[in-house]
């Protein structure tokens, strides 16, 4: 079954907002078995909007559009979709009363007479529930074979719509049980992933592998269909065990709600470690990201934020002659970074972070992007060095990826207590 995916508002073609509802709804139709060949984006206009409706349903099942169900006047989608299918607008008496219960519970003005106009619905159309918002949703059937789906644009009210009602809705198209498993990989690009399992890829049927790249991770997703899930997950096992043979360490989970510093987090408690950092070009990002994890004060002893060099000598004991001979931004001081923390803090394990997140400060020899970072476990030390490409935060963030992962391996050849 084909699926397309129409995003609507001007704001997204203009780079106002990004477009991230698309991703989203792409992934989680991939996992229930959809096709996907198309995405379009198209601004607040009738006829363009009209035509690219047209042309989805000439070449898809499912014509998924987010988006342009709002009170304003530049929020067409429920009228175009009437007039391309020549069916009428009707007023629906329960949603009216929805959208005035909403705004008493919010406290807000009465609504005005546009926001009135979110009570009307397609001829035909099954109405789908907001929560979260006061635009409903519709299942517009098409004809045997085919359905437009409406959907709202602000992410927080897809997101609820679609796995509360149009998740099973598409569920229950497809006669098959459908299963996903996902392989998350650190320290790898998604280029080079890609070229390992070329081959998987080039010859798969049922079940199929995709990647997505995720923010200095690449995860790779199995989904496979079957009778029942018995079956499913049975063609999917063979398939992760190759994986996990082809990526050795790098793959650190394959469940789909853990996060890498989650999974460090569960190493760290596993092996009754605490573990320090010491931050200077990432001002604290791995520290704050290790906090959002629930109970990392079990295993978080303490965070220094050494952005100078008299701070990175004052409180981690960085020598003097380090900086001055081999600079701030160098192997030797992220090793002494680590050292200096995990003594400071009383922990086993310490990680540092010493770099050039730019845009200023880089020099020919010691470009912008260039970061070490410094693992230190049992008083033992390494340091690795990146060359990043990026804005600055950009920098940072991939910094923080690699530390957390660099503290991941060495941990994982740490005896268990």
């Amino acid at each position: 079954m084909v699926i397309e995916f129409i995003s609507v508002g001007t704001e997204i073609l203009l780079g106002n907002i990004t477009n991230t509802n698309a991703r989203y709804l792409a992934e989680e139709c991939a996992v229930l078995g959809l096709t996907n060949y198309y995405q379009v984006t198209v601004g607040d206009n009738e006829s363009r909007l009209s035509a690219a409706i047209r042309t989805a349903l000439d070449r898809s099942d499912i014509v998924i559009l987010s988006g342009g169900l709002g009170p304003t006047e530049d929020d067409i989608t429920r009228e175009t979709v009437a007039k391309v299918l020549g069916r009428e607008m009707k007023e629906v008496p329960e949603i009216h009363q929805q959208i005035q219960d909403y705004f008493e519970r919010m406290g807000s003005r009465q609504p005005s007479s546009n926001n009135w106009r979110q009570a009307m619905v397609i001829d035909g159309a099954q109405i789908v529930e907001n929560h979260n918002g006061t635009a409903p949703g519709m299942i517009v059937p098409v004809d045997d074979t085919k359905h437009i789906i409406l959907m709202p644009g602000p992410p927080e009210e897809l997101k609820m719509m679609f796995e509360e009602s149009i998740a099973p809705f598409l569920a229950g198209l497809n006669h098959q049980v459908i299963c996903s498993k996902t392989v998350k990989i650190c320290g790898m690009g998604e280029s080079r992933v890609a070229d390992v399992v070329s081959d998987l890829i080039a010859a798969q049927t049922n079940p199929t592998i995709a990647t997505y790249a995720k923010g200095g991770e690449v995860h790779l997703r199995i989904t496979a269909s079957g009778s029942d899930a018995k079956a499913a997950r049975k063609s999917i096992k063979p398939i992760v065990k190759e994986l996990k043979s082809r990526f050795g360490d790098k793959v650190y989970t394959t469940r789909e709600s853990e996060t890498l510093e989650q999974h460090v987090v569960g190493l760290l408690k596993r092996k009754k470690m605490t573990v320090a950092t010491a931050e200077s070009c990432t001002g604290g990002m791995v520290a704050s990201t290790l906090i959002n994890v629930p109970g990392a004060s079990d295993v978080f002893n303490e965070g220094y934020i050494t952005y100078s060099n008299e701070a990175k000598r004052k409180i981690l004991g960085v020598k003097k002659k380090t900086l001055k001979n081999e600079g701030a931004v160098s192997e030797a001081c992220a090793e002494e970074m680590a050292k200096g923390a995990a003594k400071a803090a009383d922990a086993r394990a310490a990680i540092s972070v010493t770099g050039i997140a730019g845009p200023d400060g880089g020099t020919e020899e010691k470009p912008v992007g260039l970061v070490y970072i410094g693992c230190c476990i049992d008083d033992k030390v390494w340091v690795e060095s990146y060359h990043m490409n990026g804005d600055r935060q950009k920098i940072r963030e991939i910094s923080v990826k690699k530390a957390l992962d660099m503290l991941r391996r060495h941990l994982n050849h740490v005896e268990q207590d």
